[in-house]
């Protein structure tokens, strides 16, 4: 029997040395997509909407980069918890060939999930340095940022990861990206106030674990009263994530142990 900790730290490792060959293909996600998001919307649509003032008396930019950074950590969250699970679970099956070992599926569960966190940090630093960079805020606003930011990935790992563990075909990751991971990044306050959505939408957006996210990260980097307290935002954030890992695991452990 190996300890759960012990078990998380030694599937997170072997994530870690299977990044090590392959970090490559995530530098161009990593580093130019804040740079082209920031751009195009930031400096190209901000000047259009600063003509008419910024939401909360803000740059657009400046308003903007925080949502951003929280909608960047749902993708890379997301994106760690679909195909990669997939991969592990039916093609490649390396979680079958773990729990040939004293490895247990809580240990994989445990694994997967911090590595993810592991991500979040690198790509939450990376995003909030270009922020720094583009003049959206200062040094110690992108600092204040990446914590909420990294807790609003964390509550899209469990979802997803639960999600990936139960299909069978992979055609449902497409759908899941396609219906759901894009209307959020569109619709849950990143762009624009979710007030200016139509009234039977907005409720809805407020039950979406990404606006509880661009909520709280806003508020650290920015100071902006946001419309619930900062601690309903982060217990909504740690209950979706844990919960649903711990949903992750019952599904694998039905699906993987026979």
């Amino acid at each position: 029997m190996v300890a759960p900790v012990k078990g998380s730290l030694l599937v997170l490792e072997r994530q870690a040395r299977v990044y090590k060959h392959t970090w490559r293909s995530s530098i161009i996600s990593t580093f130019l997509s804040p740079i082209l998001l920031l751009l195009a919307m930031g400096v190209g649509l901000g000047s259009l909407v600063d003509e008419r003032g910024g939401p909360a008396g803000l740059p657009y930019l400046t308003w903007l980069a925080p949502g951003l950074l929280a909608a960047a950590a749902m993708q890379t969250a997301a994106g760690d918890s679909a195909y990669p699970m997939m991969a592990a679970i039916k093609w490649i099956k390396s979680y079958d060939a773990a729990l040939a070992s004293p490895i247990q599926v809580h240990h994989l569960i445990g694994g997967h999930v911090g590595w993810i966190l592991i991500r979040l940090v690198t790509v939450s630093v990376v995003f909030g340095a270009v922020m720094t960079a583009f003049g959206a805020t200062t040094p110690v606003e992108a600092l204040l940022a990446i914590g909420p930011a990294v807790l609003t990935g964390f509550a899209f790992a469990g979802p997803v990861t639960a999600y990936t563990a139960n299909l069978k075909k992979e055609t449902g990751l497409a759908s899941l990206f396609r219906f759901g991971i894009v209307p959020l990044f569109l619709f849950s306050g990143t762009f624009f106030p979710i007030s200016q959505l139509p009234g039977w939408m907005e409720p809805l957006a407020f039950l979406t674990p990404l606006w509880h996210g661009v909520e709280l990260t806003r508020w650290a980097a920015l100071g902006l009263e946001p419309t619930v307290s900062p601690v309903v935002h982060i217990v909504v954030l740690l209950a979706v994530g844990s919960g649903f890992a711990v949903v992750a695991t019952r599904i694998l452990e039905r699906r993987l142990i026979s």
